[in-house]
């Protein structure tokens, strides 16, 4: 097992790391062509518009070839005083035009150099506006998901999450691949490229301040690690951490998981289950995928339910969590239901209404 500071995460051969970086989502942008084109038609709008004004108080412009000034004298005279070049062969002559320079040509003449130079613009600004984009997004995020590792187990683990109602800016992924993340920002969600058994890492997806924690790497030997880091930086945060050797499960446990979920084991016993009974298969397959068909979900005891017997609630309960402790729904040592207990209970999943905000999804990765 390699050491925090090593780079421990399995990224593509021959992708360079990128470390420290944060990627917030964007919007769609417009193709650059389309931007040009945008802008040379504004340019041009400006340059059109000057030459009217000129042409319209022509009277006011001398010029020294002939002391008249045509159509094609006013749109030289614009062309040459909004690129600042400024011959002096056709200058404004009465009070009007020379007001006329001061108050409308000379606004002109900012609007189509800043038109011109908008890229450039754009390029000295666009890290201080995503610093700010970043500051703001550090300041206001709270009680947020992190998911470290974006392959097929990160990507379905936080999709589960977010069909519960989970909104996607309350979602950050951690991983050393720059196209993961840019997959994961194209999803919505912020992203932050690099190792997360680093804690400097971590401290950039504000793990400190997140309410639960997935762990899905590629490797086991990197989940402990990453458990370890973040547990060390978040008590109190929930962390659920994917193992593909169902030994490896003990020591993440140890190393401050809260649910440990062996991939291939699970995977495993879906497949042996569905030999013996393909119906059964199907089934606990659809109880996995959350918001379609079945859906296994936690939510407290109601008032009307205290009382009962698990049998006797309107839902199907598999089983009931008082305490720390699991108890079948045939346990005996249940008894009546109590307002502090909690019930996992198998319900119809609606695809057009999300998981009301008591009730959680249970599902495997």
């Amino acid at each position: 097992m390699k050491l925090p500071g090593q780079d421990v995460m399995a990224r593509p051969a021959g992708e360079h790391l990128v470390t420290h970086r944060v990627k917030l989502p964007r919007k769609a942008l417009e193709r650059p062509i389309r931007q040009v084109g945008k802008r040379v038609l504004m340019a041009l709008l400006v340059l059109v518009a000057t030459a009217l004004i000129v042409y319209a108080d022509r009277g006011g412009y001398t010029d020294n070839s002939d002391d008249s000034v045509d159509l094609l004298d006013a749109f030289y005279y614009a062309t040459v005083t909004l690129s600042t070049t400024g011959y002096g062969d056709i200058t404004p002559v009465s009070d009007g035009a020379r007001l006329t320079n001061i108050f409308v040509i000379t606004p002109l003449r900012v609007l189509f150099l800043i038109i011109l130079v908008g890229t450039t613009l754009e390029v000295l600004t666009e890290r201080t506006r995503e610093e700010w984009r970043l500051n703001r997004w550090r300041s206001a995020l709270r009680d947020h998901t992190v998911v470290v590792g974006f392959g097929t187990k990160g990507r379905s683990a936080v999709q589960t999450v977010c069909a519960t109602g989970l909104k996607a800016e309350q979602v950050v992924v951690v991983d050393p691949s720059s196209k993961a993340i840019d997959a994961a920002t194209a999803e919505g969600y912020a992203g932050v490229i690099g190792d997360a058994t680093r804690s400097d890492v971590l401290k950039r997806a504000e793990v400190h301040k997140a309410r639960q924690i997935i762990i899905a790497p590629q490797r086991d030997d990197t989940s402990v690690l990453v458990t370890l880091t973040a547990r060390q930086l978040n008590r109190g945060a929930k962390i659920v951490a994917a193992v593909r050797e169902e030994e490896n499960a003990p020591l993440l446990k140890q190393s401050g998981a809260d649910a440990v979920i062996t991939s291939s084991g699970a995977a495993g016993r879906l497949l042996g289950l569905s030999v013996l009974s393909p119906a059964a298969g199907m089934v606990m397959e659809d109880l996995i995928q959350q918001g379609s068909g079945l859906d296994l979900v936690e939510r407290p005891v109601v008032r009307a339910e205290v009382g009962k017997k698990p049998r006797e609630t309107d839902d199907l309960v598999v089983s009931v969590l008082r305490g720390h402790r699991v108890l079948g729904y045939d346990d005996p040592s249940i008894g009546p239901l109590q307002l502090t207990d909690r019930l996992i209970t198998i319900v119809r999943a609606s695809p057009s209404a999300q998981v009301a905000p008591h009730l959680r999804p249970l599902s495997g990765d």
